[in-house]
């Protein structure tokens, strides 16, 4: 049985069905759950001789990754269900596992969408892949076509 559960929460096709699945999950295993969102360290670096920071365009992205994080808390909430969230700044994998860790979950849950050709699988690595190599707990999958 999963007493704490943690989801990997984007706000893409394959995290909302990630979401509905993780809360039914929840709600069957009376589970606490924790949807996190992860926002890349590189956003707002632009290599120009050296590099130049844009925190302008930093803000706008935490806004942006803020807002889809509290959709997917809204979204839980409105059937019933209790969660807390987080937005980290990182290496994906790495802060989900951390954050995982911390919060001693049995679980994390995270979307995966099938790429369609060799060359988009080579070159957007897979969240789900690390995640599974990468965690001490269970990882859920949740595939979307």
């Amino acid at each position: 049985m999963y007493r704490r559960i943690v989801l990997a929460y984007d706000g893409s096709d394959s995290g909302q069905r990630a979401l509905l699945d993780c809360q039914d999950l929840a709600q069957w295993s009376h589970a606490e759950l924790a949807l996190v969102a992860v926002m890349p360290l590189g956003i707002g670096l632009v290599a120009v001789e050296g590099g130049v920071f844009d925190t302008d365009m930093m803000d706008r992205q935490r806004q942006i990754m803020q807002a889809r994080l509290e959709d997917g808390l809204q979204r839980l909430q409105s059937t019933g269900s209790q969660a807390s969230g987080a937005l980290l700044t990182g290496d994906t994998v790495e802060e989900i596992t951390r954050y995982a860790k911390t919060m001693d979950a049995d679980l994390i849950v995270v979307g995966h969408r099938h790429l369609d050709g060799w060359g988009a699988r080579w070159w957007k690595s897979s969240v789900s892949k690390a995640l599974i190599t990468h965690a001490h707990c269970s990882v859920l999958v949740v595939i979307t076509q």
